[in-house]
């Protein structure tokens, strides 16, 4: 039986603000030392498949750069399997941006059935979550499946963000809503997909003929299997998933990962999520700091009576004495400067934070959103950054009109907005 696992990872991401203006969504770094993209990468070889592609499309260097030749995911292989990273192609007919998810993979699939796979995984690449895929593989053929779709149980509050699922009980799929309004359930579709090849090939194939189809998986081919009385499956998955769409469910995942009971596990020597890291010295915290329920990667330093609470600090980031941190993301080689409060906010690499000045609040407060700094950020000394309001890449003092950047506001250089 041969599996080739497919990951579509060329979104351009915008809900996730300024996290992705300079990178791939895939290539957003997670939990200190990890990126997203190493979560699907890791369950894939932990699953033992070791065929795998990689659809690439908004900013890819990032993307390429962190995976290169695939060696902490022992994809390095030259002839059996290994990793291969496919970005879109001007062509004289038939190839250009993808339109969708299923253009995606129907741009791609004369590279993707190459050497015939007998299944086709197909799998999101901005999706949290540590899944063994072999169970859902010896299920979809138990069931002599065309589709088997990864499910899981959402929130009734968040189903309208996902395609909802109704199954009978032998768990084949009896109706599909993309995205509904009112939704009827909670069975929620991962975007997980172990397609049989030649099924996938022909509903792929008709779909591009359909010049009124959005071209994507959850729109249009499933909805068009499920009226050809294809046979649709739905597994079952009750582990940890989280969509990080979004700057806050990104968030989320963080916190959810520091809780007392962490939902999210990455300590289980079974199942390890592997990537790409750079050497460093271990991390610095005198006895006056103070650290709790927080994550700190190699490389950070920790000032005298410096706090850190439920935040997690990627390598190389600096907190002098006397700041705060609270329920935050401080991203690689960050600086954060004496008597600075960071609370409910992220901030991406290379940011420097002024002296006593304030980016976001709110800890406890459940409606409190997100205040967000872009990569390689000045917020000068005393300034106040707002929740909900945003600092885009590259910013200095001087592209700063007030010393408050209210909730709402997007601050860009003086470049940048010239070019708007």
């Amino acid at each position: 039986m041969k599996i080739r696992a497919v990951i579509l990872a060329g979104g351009e991401g915008s809900r996730l603000g300024v996290l992705t203006a300079k990178r791939a969504k895939p290539a957003v770094p997670f939990a200190g030392k990890y990126r997203i993209i190493d979560f699907p990468l890791s369950n894939c070889v932990n699953s033992g498949i070791f065929d795998l592609m990689v659809l690439a499309q908004y900013r890819p260097q990032s993307l390429i750069e962190h995976i290169g030749s695939g060696a902490p995911w022992d994809l390095n292989r030259d002839f059996t399997g290994g990793i291969k990273i496919l970005t879109p192609y001007k062509a004289r007919n038939d190839s250009d941006w993808f339109a969708g998810t299923a253009d995606a993979v129907q741009q791609n699939f004369s590279f993707i059935k190459r050497d015939l796979p007998d299944l086709v995984l197909i799998l999101a690449g901005d999706h949290i979550y540590t899944m063994d895929y072999d169970p859902m593989i010896s299920f979809h053929l138990d069931q002599q499946a065309d589709l088997t779709m990864g499910t899981i149980n959402v929130p009734i509050e968040q189903a309208s963000r996902f395609g909802i699922l109704a199954t009978d009980k032998k768990y084949r799929v009896t109706s599909f809503l993309e995205k509904p309004e009112n939704p009827p359930s909670t069975l929620a579709n991962m975007g997980v997909y172990l397609f049989n090849r030649e099924v996938l090939d022909k509903f792929l194939w008709e779909d591009r003929l359909d010049p009124d189809s959005s071209h994507d998986f959850g729109k249009n081919i499933i909805p068009n299997l499920l009226r050809s009385d294809a046979r649709l499956f739905a597994f079952p998955y009750t582990g940890y998933w989280m969509d990080v769409g979004t700057a806050q469910s990104y968030w989320q995942a963080h916190m959810d990962m520091l809780s007392p009971t962490p939902k999210l596990k990455l300590y289980n020597r079974s199942w390890i999520i592997h990537t790409r890291t750079e050497e460093r010295a271990p991390a610095r915290l005198p006895a006056t700091a103070h650290v709790y329920a927080s994550m700190v990667c190699d490389g950070c330093y920790i000032g005298a009576d410096a706090r850190v609470e439920s935040s997690v600090l990627s390598p190389g980031v600096v907190i002098r004495p006397g700041a705060v941190v609270r329920e935050s993301i401080i991203l690689t080689d960050s600086v954060i400067e004496s008597g600075a409060v960071i609370e409910r906010a992220i901030i991406d690499r290379r940011c420097h934070i002024g002296e006593n000045a304030r980016v976001g609040w709110g800890v406890a407060d459940a409606n409190i959103r997100l205040a967000l700094v872009g990569k390689n950020c000045t917020v000068p000394a005393g300034y106040v950054v707002e929740p909900e309001a945003q600092i885009g890449t590259d910013v200095i003092e001087a592209d700063f009109e007030e010393s408050v950047v209210r909730a709402g506001q997007y601050i860009q250089t003086r470049r940048q907005a010239n070019e708007v």
